[in-house]
């Protein structure tokens, strides 16, 4: 049998965010690294491709994103779910709005439903608004995002301004009451002329509830958070069989490193906890900007400290300074720089002997996997909520290589405990 659940991630870190989730709810999962040449994987239940759609142009997300639906209806999958961050990261132009309407024309739909929600990781909406740890999303450190600042927290507002239809609320006071009503809060919006549906949640019990709302239901959106319930769907329909294995990964060696692009409260916070802890290297952009060979001195370095334990390669810095630093060089050339250091730092790393590596960041993820070539990921055991383990495949369809498995461990920028670099290793055999 093939996958059941097609899923299209918006970056790279979000992917593996979802497919993490899916693991821990029993779906044995494969993240691809943007549209496979191939066929599918086998002996999986659901696959992830992740694009790096989130801040593209419009028409490009949605062109990618097509080509991520077509190849998953060839695989045979019987859902589809598109995957955004649990913070709505958008524009006023797009990409959520335009991405689903485009997957909602191709898939023949009317109605879907949009939530972001994640209450493992703080993300919560009540009422349609969104709270990141208890703070309005427009309060939060969301707010000074470098590239999708996000300065309103209610969501039905924000989605209407991109979408091609009427947005609807399904509230709490329905969410809290079950699957059953929830459906029925649904087809009462259908017949509003509601098009998309906000829903709200803030407990891992209202997750459930939701995805139950859900089954049938041909296109899903959200935060990774709701694929905690989908699978309930297909179990009761008979269509899993591999729950206990789903999170088995190879053991995995070799030399140990952290790079980190994001620049993230969180992130700030983790790395800024690492560097009382272990050997630390700074990716400084306007040195790039100069033509010096930064990617150079951080190998020379990291040979010399490897031995020691984990290392740590950073770009991470305040909004303050990154603001600075794009007053200086433009927003696009600083990001492009930066990530190519890393991505060829990265390079180098595994070159150096490291076969374990965390990633913080969706643009820095993205810009790495593609570095060392990685063809797709197989998602392992979660080190916090939303932060699986994985190892590389080479391939669509590779399970094993001739060469030891490398362990990636791909963060999304404001995921994690502060001392998520840290303690990350032991969640590995």
């Amino acid at each position: 049998m093939g996958p059941i659940l097609g899923c299209i991630a918006d970056d790279f870190t979000g992917g593996t965010d979802l497919a993490g989730m899916l693991v821990k709810s029993g779906m044995r999962t494969v993240q691809l690294i943007g549209v496979p040449d191939g066929p599918p994987p086998v002996g999986v239940d659901a696959v992830v491709i992740a694009l790096k759609s989130r801040t593209s142009p419009v028409e490009d997300a949605v062109a990618e994103s097509l080509a991520a639906l077509r190849w998953l209806q060839q695989a045979g999958c019987r859902q589809f779910y598109f995957k955004y961050c649990s913070t709505f990261d958008s524009t006023p132009r797009g990409n959520i709005g335009p991405v689903t309407d485009a997957l909602m024309r191709a898939l023949d739909v009317g109605f879907t439903i949009a939530c972001p929600a994640f209450p493992a990781n703080g993300r919560t909406i009540y009422q349609g608004y969104l709270f990141v740890s208890g703070e309005p999303l427009n309060e939060s450190g969301m707010r000074h995002h470098p590239l999708t600042p996000m300065t309103d927290a209610n969501l039905v507002r924000v989605l209407q301004r991109q979408a091609g239809g009427k947005v609807g609320l399904a509230a709490h006071a329905s969410v809290e009451q079950g699957g059953v009503v929830l459906a029925e809060r649904f087809a009462a919006l259908r017949e509003q002329g509601c098009r998309y549906a906000i829903v709200d949640a803030v407990s891992d019990k209202d997750l459930m509830a939701i995805g139950a709302a859900c089954d049938g239901m041909p296109l899903v959106t959200g935060g990774s958070g709701i694929a905690l319930g989908l699978a309930q769907n297909f179990r009761r329909q008979g269509l899993l069989t591999g729950c206990d294995a789903a999170a088995a990964l190879p053991a995995t060696g070799g030399l140990r490193a952290v790079i980190s692009g994001s620049c993230s409260s969180a992130t700030q916070r983790q790395v800024a906890i690492m560097r009382c802890q272990a050997p630390s290297f700074h990716v400084d952009p306007l040195r790039l900007a100069r033509g010096d060979d930064v990617a150079a001195e951080a190998l020379a370095w990291a040979a010399a400290n490897l031995a020691q334990g984990p290392v740590l390669v950073y770009a991470t810095a305040t909004p303050e300074t990154v603001k600075a630093v794009q007053a200086q060089l433009g927003v696009e050339q600083a990001g492009g720089m930066v990530e190519d250091a890393l991505a060829a730092i990265a390079r180098g790393l595994v070159a150096l002997g490291v076969g374990r590596m965390i990633v913080a960041g969706g643009e820095t993820s993205g810009a790495v996997v593609r570095a060392l070539g990685v063809g797709g990921l197989r998602i392992g055991p979660e080190i916090d909520p939303g932060v699986p383990w994985t190892t590389a495949l080479r391939g669509a369809g590779d399970d094993d290589t001739a060469a030891a498995p490398l362990a990636l461990a791909l963060k999304s920028g404001n995921f994690g405990s502060d001392d998520f670099f840290l303690k990350a290793w032991s969640r590995l055999s």
